[in-house]
């Protein structure tokens, strides 16, 4: 069965510094038309910073569209044309001050594809050393370490709702004994 859609046209409507907003006009396998709305977006890194004595450092930030401070691991939007990997790197050491002696990368996701084009690679990071935290100037959070025990039973009562954030912790609690 044909399920592929092909894009007819496309309307720009709101570009931003982090989303672009489009409709495009698609046509169905069946040859009917349809329009899809779309978000773009560059995509992202997310990092699960574990360290020797399997706590994870956590950052806690308010988080506008949800209307409050929401336990998050680190992550941050790729900028133009940085591979992921340094993307992690990078914004390891910006949100919590650590930089990582092994990077390894755990998979990929999109976030919501029936909207938008944001793929989010989600990293283990380990071999944690000092460095220098330094986050955006619009950026506000507060580093937490909590081990990874703790974190699977918040997830599983339900206490975390960030998305990538269960998603790479469940990824890495798979990949240990």
């Amino acid at each position: 069965m044909e399920l592929t859609e092909t894009v007819i046209g496309t309307e720009g409507i709101f570009n931003g510094k982090i989303v672009h907003l489009r409709v495009d006009r698609v046509r169905l396998p069946d040859g009917s038309e349809s329009n899809r709305e779309i978000v773009a977006h560059r995509g992202a890194v997310c990092i699960v910073p574990l360290r020797e004595d399997g706590a994870v450092l956590m950052v806690r930030q308010f988080r506008l569209a949800a209307g409050k401070v929401l336990l998050e691991v680190p992550a941050g939007t790729l900028e133009e044309g940085e591979a992921p990997e340094e993307c992690a790197a990078r914004e390891l050491e910006e949100e919590t001050g650590f930089r990582a002696g092994d990077l390894r990368p755990l998979f990929a996701f999109y976030v919501a594809p029936g909207y938008t084009t944001e793929k989010i690679h989600a990293y283990l990071a380990t071999g944690l050393t000092p460095a220098h935290a330094h986050t955006d100037a619009d950026e506000n959070v507060e580093v937490v370490p909590i081990p990874l025990t703790e974190l699977k039973r918040m997830i599983l009562a339900g206490e975390m709702e960030d998305a990538k954030s269960i998603a790479s912790l469940l990824g890495v609690l798979l990949r240990t004994p």
